[in-house]
Parts: C-alpha cells; structure tokens; sequence
C-alpha cells in the first residue's frame, strides 16, 4: 500500500475567530474555507501554551512544556528530546521544514533532514542577516505592549516578504516531489509562516477594505468589574489596563484582518501546487496556528491568556477518501496531538512520554475515540511579574489557575462560549472547581517552573552573551530583505 504524505502549514498568531469556516462573515479566507469544505474542522482545538516558541517545541516533541523545559520565547528545545520529525523520518519519511519553526539555538532541525528555506534569526544574541530587521517602526511593535497596537498601518512588512519567500520554497518542494525526489521516499513537511502575528500592517487595498467594515470591541464597565482578577493583571503587565482610542482598536484591527486575508491568499497559492502536482491525491493536509490573537476582544491583544481567542487554534485536516468532506469534529484535542497522528499514519514507534493523542480514528471518521481522554491543558511559565498557570478544558468547562493568590477561574464553553460569565467564585459549582483544580495540578509542579525557568534564564544569559560576541552564523539562516514601507494611519 502507497504510504500517505504529511503537510502541515502553521500559521503564527491566527485566531481561530477570524475564519470563515470558524464563522467570521467579515474576514475573507476562501482557501482556508475551500480546505475546510474538502475535510474537517475541529472546533476545540487548543495549544499547548499560548506563546510562541512553548508552543512551537511542544507541537514537535507532542509533549507538554513543562517536559520540555520549555516555557518562554527564550527557552531553548535540548536536541536529546525526540520529536515527530524523528519518530517519521526514522520510519521511512523525508521530513523538511520550510520557513517558520522558530527554534531557538544552534540545532535548527529537531529532526528535520532537510530545510529548503530557513528563517530570520537562528542563535541567541547573534544579528539578524541583512537589512536592520526594522527601520521604519520600532521592533516592540512586535511584542506585547500598548505600542504595539498605537502603531499600526498599512504597507509592507519583512513579515510579508518573509512569507512570500516561505510560500515560494514550499511550492518549489512541491514541484520536487511530483517529479520525484532523489530519496525516493514519502514526505513529512511544514510550511511555517510568520503571518499573521503582529506588527499590525497590512497591505493599503486590505487595509482599506477592513477599516470601513471592522467593528470596534469596547468592554463596557460592567463586563470589566466582572473580568478575571489574572486578566486584570495581563492588561496592567502591558499596559492596555487604560482603555484603548477607537481609532487605534480600528486600525489595528483592520490591519490584522488584512494579514488573515493576505496570508489566506499565499495558503491558496500552496494548497493550487499540491493540486496541481497531483500531490493532493495522498497527502494529508493540515492547517493550524501555534496560538490565537485576541485583537481587541475582552479589551486584550496578542496571546499569554486562556480565552478562547489565545489559547484556541484552529486545526483544519483534509485527505480526499479519508477524511470525510465538510465535516466538523467537538473532540478536545491539542496541537500535541498533531505529531503523535503523523506518526500512526506514518507506521512509526510512538514517541516515548507523549502527552499527545492521536487523532487518526477520528479524522477517519470512525467518531468518538475511547482511547482520547475528553480533556487538554495549557500552561505558561510566568514572566512580566505574572505566576505560572495552567489551564484544563475538559468537556464543557474550562478552568485556570495562576500560582498565586488569584482565584481560579471558570467558564462553561458551551452555555457561555463569549466568557463573560466567570464562575471561578460562584458557590454552586464549589465541587466541580475542586475537582477541576485537583486535576489540573497533577503532573504540574509551579515551584519547579519557577525556580527551573530562573536557571534557564541565567544559562541563556551566557549563551547569548557568546552569541553577541561571536557572531555564529547558520546554514539556515535566511537575510532580512530590505523591503519594509510603512503607512502608519
């Protein structure tokens, strides 16, 4: 029997709320929305943990980060931990990445034998190759903080160029393997891209279509005397505790609803040379996303929190014959799960310690798997004066809980999919809370992830320190390209 190819495309920083096959009317993804048509979509999918890099290594080994060792953007993957690109290449599959992984350190394979196009920075404290990364905008613009969201506009970005680039190599990878690639082999592969993760800018015709169509998310006062105790202090870590101008959420958003749209578009590019090779006729295609972006919703942005807006991903799966068409999945699942069901349809050794669970049966369509437990957990390791936190989903609760004296809070996904309704203090559901909390604290131990995250900090410190002196250079490093032109509005 023909054994089946892999490709997953990941995206970086895409809600699953600004989909069309999600239910967004506004955002135009009709790619997306055409893969979804042809397989499945699953509606509870979540991350590992909603923050880049943990979330990243924890979709490669399909273990948890605090396994990994893995809990901020700084922490680095040891390369004794296998991954599913390990496991697949050891059973027979050429695995490759194209673009975005974002591996921190000097090993940027974790098991990928090839690496068709690399990314922007590889090791710790080294430059950037090229063009000063940002010229026009500040690179903070990038991260968590009020400027982020106050400097947005329209134009070009070496996000943009970068996933041009990744788009370009992917569907070059896949002229290769129609033709016949010299391992002869089948193929594991992730196209990766940066968009649509902030800086907020779009291009000026996306742009301008959003600005005149987006609406602009306000809490009311109300709806933030009931919020969280800890996203309360998310806002006030990066100081958007201070409501936001409308114009600047208009703007910021619209600019992110163009990065969907444009990234959608360079999708299509890729899913039209998987069809046009012939290539779409055995290979499983999946989409995902290593965390959301809360664009404006709940008064948040960008990621770190547990609702749905950050810590839900969109996972999108589709294999004609296989998969069944237009169908959508309510399993729980993990971007964990992803690498454990590459593995099962690859005939590989299951990885050791997984906390991932394969979702083979059920994109088969053989519904509700035993075998799956009804739960998942995400957690973050701490940083900005913020306590580590872990959160479960199982069933219709949700339940998080930061090591410190903030209460625990809980939300029922299914009466109250928005989150507006806290129930982390309400007596009556005192014995669920418990229970949810016994549970959540299994296997996690938050002193650990204190004390081992300072010790990763200091390591990295010398570490980065070398890499500012040194200056090392990697073979899949790729050149920042002289290309931004920002409009800020």
């Amino acid at each position: 029997m023909e054994k089946l190819n892999l490709l997953i495309l990941i995206s970086d920083q895409h809600s699953k709320f600004h989909l069309g096959c999600y239910g967004d009317e506004l955002v135009r993804t009709p790619h997306l929305d055409a893969l979804a048509a042809r397989g499945m979509v699953f509606d509870n999918a979540y991350c590992a943990a909603p923050l880049c890099v943990p979330s990243r290594m924890s979709f490669m080994s399909c273990r948890r980060p605090s396994a990994n060792r893995v809990w901020t953007n700084m922490h680095i993957l040891g390369s004794g931990v296998p991954t599913w690109a390990h496991a697949m290449g050891a059973a027979g599959y050429e695995t490759a990445l194209i673009g975005r992984m974002h591996f921190e350190g000097p090993d940027q394979r974790h098991g990928f034998e090839r690496r068709p196009f690399g990314e922007y920075r590889t090791h710790p404290g080294a430059d950037w190759l090229g063009a000063p990364a940002f010229q026009q905008i500040p690179a903070s613009t990038t991260g968590q903080s009020r400027v982020a969201v106050e400097l947005a506009g329209s134009g070009r970005t070496i996000y943009q160029a970068f996933d041009d680039r990744a788009a370009d190599a992917a569907c070059a990878y896949l002229d290769e393997q129609a033709q016949g690639s010299e391992s002869g082999r089948p193929f594991a592969a992730v196209a990766g891209f940066l968009l649509p993760h902030c800086p907020f800018v779009a291009p000026a015709e996306l742009f301008d279509y959003y600005y005149e169509r987006v609406d602009v998310p306000q809490p009311t006062a109300r709806e933030r005397e009931r919020e969280p105790e800890a996203i309360r202090r998310f806002k006030e870590a990066r100081d958007i505790d201070r409501p936001l101008p409308e114009e600047r959420i208009r703007v910021a958003r619209a600019a992110y609803f163009g990065m969907c749209e444009y990234f959608d578009q360079l999708v299509g590019r890729v899913l039209a040379k998987l069809a046009e090779t012939g290539l779409d006729r055995n290979t499983l295609v999946v989409y995902c996303s290593d965390h959301g972006e809360m664009a404006g919703e709940h008064g948040c942005w960008w990621k770190s929190n547990y609702y749905e807006g950050s810590v839900g991903v969109p996972i999108i799966a589709s294999l004609p014959g296989v998969v069944p068409e237009g169908t959508r999945s309510d399993t729980i699942c993990n971007l964990m799960d992803l690498g454990v069901t590459g593995v099962e349809l690859a005939g590989g050794e299951p990885l050791p310690d997984a906390d991932g669970h394969s979702l083979w049966k059920t994109l088969q369509g053989e519904g509700e798997d035993p075998s799956r437990p009804d739960e998942t957990f995400s957690e973050l390791g701490g940083g900005r004066d913020e306590a580590p936190s872990r959160m479960i989903r199982r069933g219709r609760w949700k339940l998080y809980k930061y090591h410190d004296e903030t209460p625990a809070a809980l939300f029922d996904i299914e009466d109250d999919p928005d989150e507006m309704n806290d129930l982390g203090g309400d007596p009556g559901h005192e014995a669920l809370r418990k229970e949810l909390l016994a549970r959540l604290y299994e296997g996690w131990d938050p002193a650990f992830v204190r004390e081992e995250g300072e010790c990763l900090r200091r390591d990295r410190d010398v570490v980065a320190a070398w890499g500012k002196a040194v200056q090392p250079r990697h073979e899949d490093a790729v050149e920042v390209p002289d290309e931004e032109d920002v409009q800020l509005r």
